[in-house]
């Protein structure tokens, strides 16, 4: 008897666990927009305030932040007044580097590469800071993940959610016709 009694007693225990997990298995989580749009927030504070301690050690870099997060400094001029605009196809030699130093990509490899002002599917970082640039001017630009490759990265050299650093020369800006 107190055989059967025990044998009962573990399957109530077994059988209520079971229930339990299943229960919370049908549970979807309450995820909401806010808490979406606060996490982002978050996450992008952590990652200027990254971005400003990796500044404090470049004393020589003065950057200039826009509203979108895009930090440059344009540290050869050219003397030349030719600034890019919306529709421009534009030549540029580069380097792209993560805030640790290590090099992703760089025109070494290909050779210049050009692309047309806002009409190219590149970093929109890169199309704001180019327009602040005329042509022969050398800068560099901080480009925050949202404004480089984002949540995934390239999936390539660039990991998740990483800021990169474009170290850019332009070389030639040919003017949309009107």
């Amino acid at each position: 008897m107190k055989q059967v009694a025990i044998a009962l007693f573990l399957g109530l225990i077994i059988f209520s666990c079971k229930e339990q997990k299943v229960q919370e298995l049908d549970q979807t989580p309450n995820w909401t927009q806010d808490e979406s749009i606060n996490m982002n927030s978050t996450f992008a504070e952590e990652e200027d305030q990254e971005i400003e301690n990796f500044l404090k050690h470049r004393p020589d870099w003065k950057m200039t932040k826009t509203g979108t997060g895009l930090r440059y400094f344009i540290y050869a001029k050219s003397g030349n007044m030719d600034t890019a605009r919306v529709g421009d196809q534009v030549l540029v030699e580069f380097s792209i580097e993560l805030l640790d130093g290590t090099v992703c990509y760089t025109s070494e490899e290909n050779g210049p590469e050009g692309f047309i002002v806002e009409k190219a599917d590149i970093e929109s970082g890169l199309h704001e800071g180019v327009q602040k640039m005329c042509t022969g001017d050398k800068a560099k630009f901080i480009l925050p993940s949202h404004m480089a490759h984002g949540l995934i990265g390239d999936e390539d050299k660039i990991p998740p959610l990483s800021a990169v650093i474009y170290d850019i020369h332009l070389l030639e800006i040919a003017h949309q016709e009107n």
